[in-house]
């Protein structure tokens, strides 16, 4: 594919953006609605995080829902990558035992977060009886 062919498929992929950016009126409501979905995908990604899951992939998501409309939220999403990918480059020669290391503090960390939500909201009682009784056990629970 010639490079200029493939800039014209690129053209007629956003032609729609375009158009919506064309009109002063069009824009401002697709930025609103861009900008209130990916807050709320970014917000539903943080209220996740502390639970086992994808939380920081569904902010990263949010995150880029607003990076296609808005600078700050690009700089934002380059800047996560940037530190995302510093992290493995620096974790993947580490021995075993940092790694365990890591694990374990991301594991007390979790544990904390859901020390502390058992605490202001009490331990579901849609737990089976086998787990909510231990965690009963616990201080302050």
């Amino acid at each position: 594919m010639t490079e200029r062919r493939a800039a014209e498929e690129t053209d007629s992929d956003w032609a729609w953006r375009r158009r919506i950016r064309s009109n002063a009126h069009s824009n401002r409501v697709y930025r609103w609605v861009v900008g209130i979905i990916g807050a709320l995908v970014m917000v539903a990604g943080l209220v996740m995080v502390p639970f086992p899951g994808p939380g920081w992939l569904v902010v990263f998501i949010g995150v880029g829902i607003l990076a296609s409309e808005f600078d700050w939220a690009k700089r934002l999403l380059d800047f996560g990558r940037a530190k995302l990918t510093a992290w493995n480059d620096w974790m993947r020669p580490q021995p075993l035992w940092v790694k365990a290391l890591a694990a374990l503090l991301t594991a007390l960390a979790v544990g904390a977060i859901f020390y502390l939500v058992f605490v202001v909201f009490g331990v579901p009682t849609f737990l089976p009886d086998i787990i909510e009784q231990p965690l009963l056990s616990f201080p302050g629970l």
